[in-house]
Formats: C-alpha cells, structure tokens, sequence
C-alpha cells in the first residue's frame, strides 16, 4: 500500500508562515524538527481529520527567496465551507486568483506559493 504523507514547502520566515497557514487555512503544528545541526527548521501542520501534513522547511540564515517554477506548482485543499472561507480570504486579502467558471481560487502564501481551494462536490 502507498499512503501519501506530506509535501515540503520552503519559505524564509517560518514565523510568518506558520501564522498564514494557521489564519488562513486552520493548519496547525503537530511535529517540529530540526536537522544539519540546527541550521534547518521543519514543522509539519495537520489539519485535525486526515494523516496528511503540508511540511515547512527553514533554512537558517537564508535571504534569498525560492525559485518557484512556472507557477502551476500548487497544493489543493477541499473544504465544505468554500463560502465562509472565501470571504475570509478575501477579508485577508491573500486571494492570488479566481475562476468562478471552475468554483476554485487560489491563495499565496507570504512565499508566494500557491494554494488551490476546492469546494466538496456531490
């Protein structure tokens, strides 16, 4: 059996980023690790229902932000409150880009990752 476990996502400020994904999404830590003799930060948020953890990777001392590909790299996440959490990312102001015609949009994060929201669909 192969079970999916988790995606990595570097950013620069870890601080920063925890509060977004914690505002924004309700992710919340559930491990924290450092590794390469301290100079590298991970934690692992969790959504409270499911296995899957979206990881965030610190590197102690980096400045520079991270190449980010062609901009299709995303992670997706399906919600039953795709109304109440829209207003509320609108309110924040992180809405990157929308498409009524599919019923998704997408967020970014303070490293400019982006973030696909799903509604659950019959």
């Amino acid at each position: 059996m192969i079970v999916l476990n988790h995606i990595c996502l570097p950013v620069l400020d870890l601080d920063r980023s925890l509060a977004f994904y914690r505002d924004a999404l309700n992710l919340t830590p559930q491990r924290e690790l450092w590794i390469h003799d301290h100079t590298c930060r991970l934690v692992f948020l969790g959504d409270g229902a499911t296995d899957f953890r979206l990881e965030l990777f610190q590197r102690m001392g980096r400045t520079k932000p991270y190449g980010l590909g062609e901009g299709s790299l995303h992670v997706g996440i399906r919600t039953d409150e795709f109304d109440a959490l829209h207003a509320k990312h609108k309110t924040m102001g992180c809405i990157d880009e929308e498409d009524p015609t599919l019923g998704i949009y997408f967020l970014k994060d303070p490293d400019g990752h982006r973030i696909e929201i799903v509604p659950v669909r019959d």
